[in-house]
């Protein structure tokens, strides 16, 4: 049995839990926050673990750290609905826990876009920090991308997450207007404030960035569409913040 706690939060996943959490079958504890779901995502869920908690969805970072709240063990280890542990991650997990060094660790990920492995772009080896002693560790309460901080000195582990990210380009227009709303609410309680430049120079560098400079080129007609729906993501980010100035 892997000695850890998995955490993950479920909003209708129904597509993608059950691998997931085939996975994770031989960890200490398992623990699913769920905002709630009208699919199959409960029923799929009990199968493998009782310790479900319901909650009114509100906003990534709080909904994981409820989770985190909920485990039992030293060690977490926050997993997504649409990610798999790899055999050798499971390995290399039980090697980590027992180290008197570190209080969390850097987990790479390979993240699939439409099937195939992304390997340039930023998309490699997209190290997240994941596994961590839960009495050492917060989530950052952010809007979007939020992230674990923890308190104390971090390793990297080398095996890998499987993440199986938008298996179709309508999955990634979807949580595009999700995530670019919540940038955008973001960015305006920094207080930034929106230009034409903003939202021309920013997609043209993001696109430069992703296709040339992260050598995106290399993975094919993937990499080109990956590049422009981040400039058209990036686009999107400034547009509703600008929109959002001119409304009362």
């Amino acid at each position: 049995m892997l000695p850890v706690s998995v955490v993950i939060v479920t909003q209708n996943e129904e597509k993608n839990i059950r691998e997931a959490l085939h996975s994770i079958r031989d960890v200490a504890e398992i623990v699913i926050v769920d905002a709630f779901s009208t699919d199959n995502t409960l029923n799929i869920s009990k199968e493998y673990t009782d310790k479900i908690y319901q909650a009114k969805w509100q906003g990534y970072a709080k909904q994981k750290q409820m989770a985190i709240e909920h485990a039992k063990g030293p060690w977490v280890f926050i997993l997504d609905s649409d990610e798999k542990f790899t055999g050798t991650l499971r390995e290399e997990i039980t090697y980590a826990v027992n180290n008197e060094v570190y209080s969390g660790f850097y987990v790479p990920r390979k993240n699939f876009f439409l099937g195939k492995w992304i390997r340039h772009g930023g998309w490699w080896p997209d190290y997240t920090l994941r596994l961590f002693l839960k009495n050492k560790a917060t989530m950052e309460n952010r809007r979007v991308h939020e992230k674990v901080v923890v308190d104390g000195k971090v390793g990297y582990l080398r095996s890998p997450l499987e993440h199986y990210t938008y298996n179709t380009v309508s999955d990634y227009i979807k949580k595009m207007d999700i995530y670019s709303t919540l940038s955008a609410e973001e960015l305006k309680e920094k207080g930034i404030r929106p230009g034409i430049i903003k939202m021309v120079l920013h997609p043209l560098f993001t696109f430069l960035k992703m296709f040339f400079l992260r050598f995106g080129f290399m993975d094919g007609i993937h990499g080109l569409i990956l590049a422009i729906l981040y400039s058209y993501y990036t686009f999107l980010k400034y547009l509703k913040l600008w929109e959002a100035s001119t409304q009362k």
